[in-house]
């Protein structure tokens, strides 16, 4: 058995080249909610240096908000501005004599996209259209993987160790109760229980199959680095590989 970690970068944390020696893949914020040019190039060079693929990260035009603020623009306006993001990344990848891997909506984009099927078709066209063999990282079984393989792009399911659930798959949004799981016994629990049983509790109790490809391990908390250090142990106790 084995599971792809990833990890967003490029966003200030200041632990991104720590994480990196502990995830599989990375997704390198694009300017438009954290970043620029120079944290994107020495972000790709910490990915190559550690061997981890390497994912852009595009948001909404909302550096104000870190990217968390809802957004309703025209589709061509949604493709455009993911295709000006990656193109940055890519830029800077092939320049340093790498490879881009995927692209992984971030913050608000990604939250609408699980639920706006046309928002979601926007983001993959753009991606198609910049390069068709680059992967998709959506949350698992919302309506981002399948416009993804409406696209024709190969989608990468994703899951959450700190992020609550609801009922239906989706994540609880961040302004409700049970958004943030904090503790790391609960984070590491449900971690293997999507990976190893491919399910996950909802904060009402129910039981919600889930299928985990890839775990994002959120860089941006007090205590992030050491989270990700022991879930990546724990992982390997149990048996379970981590690759890209």
């Amino acid at each position: 058995m084995q599971i792809d970690l990833n990890a967003d970068l490029g966003e200030g944390a200041g632990s991104d080249e720590a994480l990196l020696a502990l995830v599989s893949s990375a997704n390198i914020a694009c300017g438009w909610h954290a970043g620029d040019a120079k944290t994107m190039q020495q972000c790709v060079r910490w990915a190559i240096r550690h061997s981890v693929a390497i994912g852009a990260h595009p948001s909404f035009p909302d550096r104000e908000n870190f990217g968390r603020s809802t957004m309703h623009l025209p589709p061509d306006e949604i493709t455009a501005g993911v295709l000006y993001q990656i193109g940055a990344l890519a830029a800077i990848v092939k320049a340093e004599g790498g490879t881009l891997a995927h692209v992984k909506p971030h913050g608000q984009l990604y939250n609408q996209a699980a639920k706006e099927p046309e928002l979601a078709a926007a983001i993959c066209e753009a991606v198609r259209r910049f390069d068709p063999s680059l992967k998709f990282f959506g949350l698992a079984g919302s309506g981002m993987i399948d416009a993804a393989r409406k696209a024709g792009l190969t989608p990468v399911e994703e899951v959450f160790a700190d992020r609550g659930y609801q009922p239906d798959g989706s994540l609880v949004p961040r302004s409700q109760p049970g958004a943030l799981i904090e503790d790391e016994a609960q984070s590491l629990a449900q971690t293997l229980s999507l990976v190893r049983d491919h399910q996950v509790t909802a904060i009402d109790g129910s039981i919600v199959a889930v299928n985990a490809q890839t775990v994002c391990l959120h860089g941006d908390g007090a205590h992030a680095l050491a989270f990700a250090k022991r879930i990546r142990e724990r992982l390997l106790e149990e048996g379970i590989a981590v690759h890209a």
